[in-house]
């Protein structure tokens, strides 16, 4: 009996020395290591292993096809992992808000449009802007957003829609008081059309109410409609950008034909207010290579949604929206 308790103490013994040896496991904190940078930087520490990005849209359409093309090419030139997580609702301002009460340890980011950022404060849904965040950059611009009418409607120019709203006022879908609530309002202003807003919703609405003769006209991406250009179901009468995007082929802008209206749409990445400058500052050098030199990025952009190359650094970027947010001001009380 002494001899069997002596070797299971013996065992016992054994077991414990085996396991005061053996590695111990850590759960994956950010307290870690840091991650060296993998794009040529190799002296910067990244202090997260994951950013969240938070998309004010819903998956599928153009603001969460930049992001998740930006997540992906950043991924493979950091290591950094970026998850989108699509935050709808209250027009982008849910994610917004979100972001902005969000610590600003760099683990979560805003990626959206001027319409969640810029319009929501413009129109009173939101009582902060962009003042209240580190604005990241703007790392993309929708250069390819048209005015689409139903071929139905005999419309081929920015004119023709002018004159035909003389005698009957041209029903404009939109989302009430987003980017293309705005947009509709000051078009209508610029080239004298006359234009009664109503409230459809997104892209795909747009697409089913201009097709069933519900909505006369509609801002949408090139992209969603070039199928039913090609099959004549409907007319592009222009492109929204100050410059011809040659990527739509032969689309005269608004400008050329003679009505001062230009309307980009930028993205924005943006972080709550008081995240680390020397982040922020990796992150834009990571995201302006990408954009400068990728070009299996450059070619999806091209080939999704007809985008050209367009990027904005930290300050250059904060200039522009506060420039653009400036500018609709003067239409806050048709939004309100």
């Amino acid at each position: 009996m002494k001899k069997k308790l002596a070797l299971m103490l013996v065992f016992v013994l054994l077991i414990a020395s085996l396991a005061a040896c053996a590695p111990s496991k850590t759960e994956d904190t950010s307290s870690e290591e840091p991650l060296e940078a993998t794009n040529g930087d190799a002296g910067y520490k990244w202090p997260v292993k994951t950013i969240e990005l938070i998309v004010p849209a819903s998956a599928g359409g153009d603001t969460d096809f930049n992001a998740r093309t930006m997540a992906k090419y950043f991924e493979e030139a950091t290591g950094v992992t970026m998850i989108v997580t699509n935050m709808t609702g209250g027009g982008g301002t849910i994610a917004t808000s979100h972001v902005k009460e969000s610590r600003p340890d760099g683990s979560v980011m805003f990626f959206g449009h001027t319409g969640q950022l810029l319009v929501n404060e413009v129109a009173g849904l939101a009582d902060y802007g962009v003042e209240d965040f580190d604005i990241v950059a703007v790392p993309a611009v929708d250069k390819s957003t048209v005015f689409v009418v139903s071929a139905d409607s005999g419309i081929t120019s920015v004119a023709d829609l002018a004159e035909a709203s003389k005698s009957k006022p041209i029903v404009y879908g939109s989302e009430l008081g987003g980017y293309t609530h705005l947009q509709g309002l000051i078009y209508g202003d610029l080239t004298g059309t006359d234009l009664n807003v109503v409230d459809v919703g997104p892209a795909a609405e747009k697409i089913t109410n201009l097709l069933g003769g519900r909505i006369d006209l509609m801002s949408i991406a090139y992209g969603a409609v070039q199928d039913y250009v090609t099959t004549g179901d409907m007319v592009i009468i222009g492109q929204v950008s100050a410059t011809r995007n040659e990527l739509l082929g032969d689309i005269p802008t608004i400008v050329e034909q003679g009505y001062d209206f230009a309307m980009d749409k930028p993205y924005i990445a943006a972080y709550p207010k008081g995240t680390d400058a020397q982040l922020i500052a990796q992150i834009v050098k990571v995201m302006e290579d990408i954009t400068s030199n990728n070009k299996s990025y450059a070619q999806e952009l091209e080939n999704t949604y007809k985008q050209p190359i367009t990027f904005f650094n930290s300050e250059d970027a904060t200039a522009l929206l506060k420039e653009l947010r400036d500018d609709y001001m003067n239409y806050a009380d048709l939004l309100r």
